[in-house]
């Protein structure tokens, strides 16, 4: 079985743990073993309040949860990474560095690439967050960070999802990463994703980095 761990926090985006933790959820057979099991934890277990408002209950802690297979990071609120960032002795980020160690894959969605950026764990790679915090990214060395807005980024083991919603396509790039293509379109479809959204914002450039350290 592969094990997903999604470290959370107070203000953490709840899609970005909502949306890829009930994607992976359907790649498990109805009339077979599981073949995924996606944790959720935090750093004492206890519950965490998304920007949303929402409670997430996690299933452990960081100390308890089992050594992952794929690492995925959701982004959070500007307040939650003002929070985090400044301090690289975090246990957030010793969490990360240690979950990463033997994982297959490392991910991101939105603006938890700055987490996994600021853990170490993105030089050398190329990465992609949220479009107003591209700038933010750009700030650390060693990441070729992409500029086209792109949804989802493949480099080496990393994969680093754009803003919130990306976490969608990009939990089915991974699952396809996994178990093929042919599971992922299954998914797909069981989850009737085929986005057709009712209006056509456009994204504009990337201001100033919002948050510092």
């Amino acid at each position: 079985m592969i094990t997903i761990a999604m470290p959370v926090y107070e203000g953490v985006d709840l899609l970005d743990v909502a949306g890829p933790f009930e994607m992976l959820s359907w790649v498990n057979p109805d009339d077979g073993p599981p073949i995924a099991q996606t944790l959720v934890v935090s750093a004492d277990g206890k519950p965490v309040a998304p920007g949303s408002g929402l409670v997430i209950t996690p299933h452990g802690a960081f100390a308890d949860a089992p050594s992952p297979d794929v690492l995925w990071v959701p982004g959070g609120t500007i307040a939650a990474l003002q929070a985090l960032l400044p301090d690289p002795d975090n246990p957030y980020f010793d969490y990360l560095v240690q979950a990463a160690a033997n994982a297959t894959w490392v991910c991101s969605v939105c603006e938890g690439a700055l987490l996994l950026a600021r853990a170490g764990l993105l030089y050398g790679y190329q990465a992609t967050t949220h479009w107003a915090f591209v700038n933010c990214l750009k700030s650390f060395e060693g990441i070729d960070v992409d500029e086209t807005n792109a949804r989802f980024v493949l480099s080496g083991n990393r994969l680093t999802g754009g803003g919130i919603s990306s976490g969608l396509d990009e939990s089915l790039m991974l699952i396809q990463l996994l178990w093929g293509t042919k599971v992922a379109a299954s998914v797909q479809v069981t989850t009737q994703y085929f986005p057709d959204p009712p209006v056509a914002g456009k994204l504009p450039p990337a201001g100033p980095c919002p948050v510092s350290w």
